[in-house]
């Protein structure tokens, strides 16, 4: 079987690539130029030089492959443009799934966020529940799950979606500034920390993209991929704190204030044209009073899908991780 992996550079599709490797299958991966691909290329990896936005290099990548990985995305950054998401999230979806069709990929799994669903109300929320993108990625990502799913009525495309909930493990840099701060005992709270927080590991999900890509019965599904609970901010902030034998953080600042100084602070940022990241913007206050709680039974139903790391042990590990590899001095 010849894979290719769209964001094969990235902390998700790394970890896919290695694991494809490892079962023999063929792996190509579409890399930007100027992308860290020496580790990949030891590895025996295809890489094809070309951006998603780029309708030719992506129908270049996608010949001769049997099954797409597609996880290339434009995530969460204060100084991106709107429209950049839209071209990496929508438009570049809209390549993969014109080129699939083209050359008749056998299967397609794409890589969509829980946070279509931007806050659960009731918890925890499965994949009936309506979407309610909030942000431009949320909504650029949401429009490009639809198009998916919309190809595999419209075009027989067999194609299956997997939402991932807040990925994290070894290798992770996204949660990195958390770890280090609790570490530091400098983190601090907006808001109660009662917000629910759901996690999957970095292994569990790998497994679940394998699974999604093999499975007749996924084809035109969408899967939520999790760990096998949620957990409140608080309580994670404990299982932290306790890898680095440190006491978890008990201040908590009210929310409001500086969810409206976020705002303050954006709009300044770009009146100069500053492109460096502020200090506080809205995206980020967002993890500190959404709830993001879900149900994974339809992926252990339909997929057979069985996370294999608790929360404990995952947390241990990227922690671990961190320390070993001097991020973070215990």
């Amino acid at each position: 079987m010849k894979a290719l992996v769209t964001g094969g550079t990235g902390f998700t599709g790394s970890n896919l690539v290695k694991k494809l490797n490892n079962q023999n299958y063929q792996v190509r991966v579409l890399a930007r130029s100027g992308s860290k691909t020496d580790l990949l290329a030891q590895m025996g990896v295809e890489i094809v030089t070309g951006d998603i936005k780029d309708k030719e290099s992506v129908f270049e990548a996608v010949k001769g492959t049997d099954v797409i990985f597609h996880i290339a995305a434009a995530f969460r950054q204060a100084n991106l443009p709107d429209s950049e998401y839209w071209e990496v999230n929508f438009n570049g979806t809209k390549n993969i799934l014109d080129a699939a069709l083209k050359y008749n990929v056998k299967r397609l799994v794409h890589c969509s966020t829980i946070g279509i669903v931007s806050s659960v109300k009731n918890p925890p929320a499965d994949e009936t529940v309506m979407a309610c993108p909030d942000d431009v990625y949320q909504q650029s990502k949401c429009a490009a799950e639809f198009e998916v799913l919309n190809y595999v009525k419209e075009k027989n495309l067999p194609a299956s979606v997997i939402r991932p909930c807040g990925i994290y493990g070894p290798q992770d840099m996204r949660l990195l500034k958390m770890f280090k701060m609790i570490a530091a005992k400098k983190f601090l709270f907006f808001g109660n920390g009662n917000a629910l927080f759901h996690m999957v590991y970095i292994d569990d999900l790998v497994d679940a993209f394998l699974l999604c890509s093999r499975k007749e019965e996924a084809v035109g599904e969408v899967f939520i991929i999790g760990g096998e609970r949620y957990t409140t901010l608080n309580e994670l902030s404990k299982l932290i704190a306790a890898e680095f034998e440190v006491p978890p953080p008990k201040i908590h600042i009210p929310y409001l204030p500086f969810e409206v100084a976020a705002a303050v602070v954006e709009f300044i940022y770009a009146k100069l044209k500053i492109k460096k990241e502020p200090p506080i913007y809205r995206r980020r206050m967002a993890f500190y009073k959404k709830s993001r709680a879900f149900s994974i039974e339809k992926a252990k139903r339909i997929l057979g899908y069985s996370p294999r790391f608790d929360l404990g042990t995952g947390i241990h590990l990227t922690a671990k991780w961190y320390m070993e590899n001097g991020y973070i001095k215990k």
